[in-house]
C-alpha cells in the first residue's frame, strides 16, 4: 500500500464528503480511490469512514486520523515548497482565526489584492472573538488585539487599532452630551464589552497629560463581539468605545456621534500569533507581510503617533430636543 497517498485519497474523501468528487480532484478513477481507503484501514485496523449509497460520514476514529493526517500532509508540502521553485509562489490552504468586526471592515474588503498576489493560495478565515486554539483546532496563525496573555504563542506585531468613544444622536437626545469621562458614570449607560463569558468588563480607559481614567459605566447589555456590541450602540442602547475603523462608515452616515474628542484612548496593539512548533510557512508569511502592509496605509487601523486624536471624521452636530413653546407654536399651526 502507497500510504501517503491512501492518506491523501482519505483527506479528500472526507472533505469533499463524497468518493466521486474526490477521484475527481486527484485525477485517479473511483476505484482506485475505494482500493486506497480499505486498504489504509485494514492497515490500522479501523474504520475510518461510514458509507451508504448517499453519503459518506467520517467515524471518531476518522475525525482524529484526519486532523492528524491534514496536518502531516500540510507539513510534508511545506517542507517540498521550501525546496523547490514553489518557495516563489506560494499555495495551499491558510487557516486564519480573526475578529468579525476587523476582517470585515479592513481585512475581507481588501482581499481581491491579496488573491491577485496569490491566487495559489486559499484561505479559510475563521471569524471569533474569541481565542482560539490554534494547535487543537489546527490554525495557521490569528489575529489578535490586545496585549497576548499566552506566553507560548510566537507574536509579531502589525499594527494598532485607535478607539473612539461614540453614542447615537437618540441616545444624546436621551440623556445629554458627555463633556468628561467621569460624566459617563453619572446618568449615562454603556454598552458593556466582556470579551469572554465570565470575564470581567473590559473599562472605558481615558488619558490626558495628568491622569488616566478608568470608567466603569452601568449597562442593560453586555457582549462578547465586535459586531454585535456595534449594533447595540447604534441602536442607542448606550456609549460605547470602539475602534476607528469600526466607527467611520456610521459617523459619517450620522448614525453615531464622536464624543470626548479632547481626551486620549490609548491604541490597542495588533499581533499575529502563531504556534512557536509551527513551521513558519511561506503561505503565512506572505500573508502576514501583506497584513502588515495593508494597516499601515490605512489610516484607521495603525497610530502613527502623532496625536493621541483618533483619526475621523468630524463630528456630527448633535440634536436637541424641542422647547415646549416650539412644540406649541407647531401643534396650533
Amino acid at each position: 500500500m502507497d500510504q501517503l497517498a491512501a492518506m491523501r485519497a482519505f483527506v479528500r474523501v472526507v472533505e469533499t464528503g463524497t468518493f466521486t468528487r474526490a477521484a475527481d480532484l486527484l485525477d485517479m478513477p473511483k476505484p482506485t480511490v475505494t482500493k486506497l481507503i480499505q486498504q489504509l484501514e485494514a492497515h490500522l485496523r479501523a474504520k475510518l469512514l461510514n458509507r451508504t449509497t448517499r453519503r459518506v460520514t467520517v467515524t471518531m476514529d476518522g475525525a482524529a486520523y484526519y486532523e492528524r493526517a491534514l496536518r502531516l500532509l500540510d507539513e510534508l508540502s511545506e517542507l517540498d515548497s521550501s525546496l523547490t521553485l514553489a518557495q516563489a509562489r506560494p499555495s495551499g490552504r491558510l487557516r486564519v482565526d480573526c475578529s468579525s468586526s476587523l476582517a470585515i471592515s479592513v481585512i475581507i474588503p481588501a482581499l481581491h489584492e491579496f488573491h491577485a498576489r496569490y491566487p495559489d493560495i486559499q484561505l479559510d478565515l475563521g471569524l471569533s472573538d474569541r481565542a482560539a486554539d490554534l494547535i487543537g483546532e489546527n490554525l495557521d496563525c490569528a489575529v489578535r488585539a490586545g496585549e497576548i496573555a499566552d506566553q507560548s504563542l510566537i507574536a509579531r506585531r502589525i499594527g494598532e487599532m485607535q478607539l473612539i468613544t461614540c453614542a447615537t444622536p437618540d441616545y444624546l437626545a436621551r440623556f445629554g452630551t458627555p463633556v468628561h469621562p467621569r460624566d459617563i458614570e453619572d446618568g449615562h449607560q454603556i454598552v458593556a464589552y466582556r470579551p469572554a463569558l465570565g470575564g470581567r468588563i473590559l473599562p472605558m480607559v481615558y488619558q490626558n497629560r495628568s491622569e488616566t481614567i478608568e470608567v466603569s459605566g452601568r449597562y442593560t447589555i453586555a457582549l462578547n463581539d465586535g459586531t454585535g456590541y456595534l449594533a447595540a450602540g447604534l441602536a442607542s442602547h448606550g456609549i460605547m468605545q470602539l475602534p476607528t475603523f469600526m466607527a467611520r462608515v456610521p459617523i459619517a452616515d450620522g448614525r453615531l456621534v464622536p464624543l470626548l474628542l479632547d481626551w486620549c484612548t490609548a491604541p490597542k496593539p495588533l499581533h499575529i500569533v502563531y504556534p512557536p512548533n509551527r513551521h513558519l510557512s511561506n503561505k503565512v508569511r506572505v500573508f502576514v507581510d501583506w497584513l502588515a502592509e495593508l494597516f499601515a496605509r490605512d489610516e484607521f487601523v495603525l497610530s502613527r503617533g502623532a496625536s493621541c486624536k483618533p483619526t475621523i471624521l468630524p463630528p456630527v452636530p448633535v440634536p436637541t430636543p424641542p422647547k415646549a413653546d416650539q412644540l406649541s407654536s407647531s401643534s396650533s399651526a
